[in-house]
């Protein structure tokens, strides 16, 4: 018999990396870890505008079942983004708008969801972020087992409890917990460089230049030519 379990993690990142993640984006952070992490674009934010950085609590449920949803709840600590993945595709609507409303109460922050979601006007009402596979009336059961706070896949991505999730409009990056503060320093370096890039681009000048472009256009065997007068 598969062994199901749910574990009390106590392993958290400190709220000021993960305030510092949020700030800089998962677009940013995805490139400060050298690329990795991003999880794909098949789950989108159900309203725009939202951007968070948590420590995940993950969940691993049956398709259709949102039974260890539930249990995991009670895992919860102030600023925990809920991870949940099922053991095989699902687009059902596993979380409402209750089912929210009890993870609000206990600190989660927002939902990373690889299955469907529904209630979705009142989740924008409650200004609480999820970032899902699908939007789908389709009810879920409780009635399978199921385990909390261990690794799952999501999108491609290992993900374990602590890390780093960050999701914003462009998507969801997960940054492994012993990478987390690393990534943030090479976020804000980035984002230093791309002010001043900003700045140069804005006064006109191309990115052919500041990029340094040119000798590679021309390794390429890219040449420019005039199609003379008209």
């Amino acid at each position: 018999m598969t062994r199901h379990v749910v574990v009390r993690s106590t392993r958290r990142l400190p709220g000021d990396v993960l305030a510092g993640l949020a700030e800089a984006g998962a677009a940013t952070a995805h490139e400060a870890d050298g690329r990795r992490g991003a999880i794909g674009p098949d789950l989108r934010p159900i309203w725009p505008g939202a951007r968070i950085a948590g420590s995940a609590v993950t969940v691993s449920c049956h398709p259709g079942d949102n039974l260890m949803i539930h249990a995991a709840v009670e895992q919860v600590r102030p600023g925990d983004v809920l991870v949940v993945t099922t053991t095989s595709p699902s687009t059902d609507g596993m979380l409402g708008d209750l089912l929210a409303t009890s993870l609000r109460a206990h600190g989660a922050i927002g939902v990373v969801l690889d299955a469907g979601v529904r209630d979705v006007a009142e989740l924008r009402e409650m200004g609480f972020p999820v970032w899902s596979r699908a939007v789908s009336t389709q009810g879920t059961v409780k009635a399978s087992p199921g385990s909390v706070n261990v690794p799952v896949v999501l999108g491609g991505a290992i993900v374990r409890p602590g890390d780093a999730v960050v999701a914003d409009d462009d998507g969801v990056v997960v940054i492994p917990f012993d990478r987390a503060a690393a990534v943030l320093e090479a976020s804000r370096k980035r984002i230093d460089a791309e002010t001043a890039k900003r700045e140069r681009l804005a006064a006109g000048e191309l990115g052919l230049d500041i990029y340094r472009l040119r000798p590679l256009l021309e390794s390429l065997g890219v040449t420019y030519v005039d199609d003379g007068p008209a």
